[in-house]
């Protein structure tokens, strides 16, 4: 007689190959996921462990897993190590960033590839190696921002950086300011955004052989130090999660599986 062997979950997210789906969306506040947990069905919650919380629903028949990491490439990439062998195959990394170029606050921002300057993606890939998103998911990501016509969206090259006060704001006293080398950075390679995580999960996810890309909201103005406010935010994480939602359910995502 055979013995009921419990299956084995992953490490630090908990979760076991039953508790995903085949898509995820990795998020970085853990705050969100209760709020995109709202525009899913038959919500499924995996316990929280470090920290990191996942949750699986369903919308037009797609399993669709959403994943918090918190901050910073390093656990970003754990997050997708270990949903990637629990067998998820296409990613959606959501969340905010900091705006570039002709890109206004509460604008979205759409990775066609980025500029790796956090420590991460060396771990996978040398630092010639591109990280690029993929294209049939970002297709379908596009395809999905022009359906709804909610807002407008850029495409473009991000940037990451592991050090948000090093690298991205340093705080001399009490007052903030923007990098001068980020500046620079966002002026010579024609940036649309910076973030801590994109550029890293993108090289990751082809290594390890996954759809991915990254999607944000651009929250805050590296020159005027400007922010987006509570309310816009609101209504821009809403479209954020529909836009992620619709995109994973995409005829051609399935087509091509």
């Amino acid at each position: 007689m055979a013995e009921n062997i419990p299956e084995k979950s992953a490490w630090y997210i908990g979760a076991t190959p039953r508790d995903v789906g085949d898509v995820a969306i990795l998020i970085g506040d853990p705050a969100r996921v209760e709020r995109i947990a709202t525009h899913l069905d038959d919500v499924h919650r995996v316990p929280v462990n470090r920290g990191l919380q996942t949750i699986t629903g369903t919308r037009a028949g797609t399993r669709i897993t959403a994943t918090a990491f918190g901050m910073g490439a390093p656990i970003a990439a754990v997050v997708l190590e270990e949903l990637r062998a629990l067998g998820v195959h296409t990613f959606v990394r959501i969340g905010t960033a900091m705006a570039a170029g002709a890109v206004q606050l509460g604008d979205f921002v759409l990775a066609e590839a980025a500029l790796r300057r956090e420590g991460t993606s060396d771990s996978y890939a040398p630092p010639g190696y591109p990280a690029v998103s993929d294209t049939t998911l970002n297709a379908a990501i596009t395809d999905t921002l022009h359906a709804q016509s909610t807002r407008r969206h850029h495409t473009g090259v991000f940037a990451s950086y592991d050090g948000f006060y090093s690298q991205m704001f340093a705080l001399p006293g009490s007052r903030s300011r923007v990098r001068e080398e980020l500046l620079d950075d966002i002026a010579r390679f024609g940036l649309i955004a910076a973030d801590m995580e994109t550029s890293a999960l993108l090289v990751a996810g082809r290594m390890l052989g996954a759809r991915t890309s990254s999607l944000c909201v651009a929250t805050v103005d590296p020159v005027s130090q400007e922010k987006l406010d509570a309310g816009r935010m609101a209504a821009a994480e809403h479209d954020l999660f529909e836009a992620a939602i619709n995109a994973l359910c995409h005829p051609t995502l399935k087509e091509t599986r």
